[in-house]
């Protein structure tokens, strides 16, 4: 009996041990860099020269300029493989400190590739998806997409591309520098 006692009172300690290490983590759970990405967006991409999606993004805003950067996965699944990173950033950002053939050929304009109608704010009343595409429409957008053979990632990076990419000559990429700042929509405080 005393053994069993003893037994008992142990897995008692153990069990409140436990549970306040468990308390703890729910009510203090730190932010992680994970956090945030919430923002659902779907359009199709082009790879290799194929239209092909759509693609799901999860997109966080970095920062105000903006600088957003989305995770993207060929399906809605909870599961589902990162398949590609696509980084937002504001046109007054990049359009400065990137050349125009290196622009034209990893970078694409969101204002053109909103205006093609493929792109589809998720989870939002349609005021504020229009708000969303109202800024995204400011920005530039570069898109990393992982290679895969079969379920496994190669290890090579290719670029995928919006689809109707138009790239820009001299004078249009000259021009699109100091156009950006008058062509931004007025956000409300």
């Amino acid at each position: 009996m005393q053994h069993s006692m003893k037994s008992m009172k142990r897995l008692i300690g153990s069990a409140a041990l436990l549970w306040s290490c468990y308390l703890p983590a729910q009510q203090v759970k730190p932010l992680t860099p994970a956090e945030g990405y919430n923002i659902h967006v779907s359009a199709p991409h082009v790879m290799n020269g194929k239209v092909m999606g759509p693609f799901h993004h999860y997109c966080k805003v970095i920062s105000p300029e903006p600088v957003i950067a989305c995770l993207i996965y060929d399906s809605t699944d909870p599961n589902a493989m990162l398949i590609q990173v696509e980084y937002i950033i504001a046109k007054k950002l990049t359009r400065p400190a990137v050349s125009r053939e290196n622009w034209n050929k990893y970078w694409h304009d969101h204002q053109q590739e909103i205006a093609t109608g493929r792109v589809q704010v998720h989870d939002l009343p349609p005021d504020k998806a229009k708000e969303v595409a109202d800024l995204v429409a400011t920005t530039d957008g570069i898109i990393f997409s992982i290679d895969f053979e079969g379920n496994l990632p190669t290890g090579h990076v290719t670029h995928a591309q919006s689809v109707g990419h138009k790239p820009l000559s001299a004078a249009e990429y000259e021009h699109s520098k100091t156009a950006r700042a008058s062509a931004a929509p007025k956000r409300k405080k």
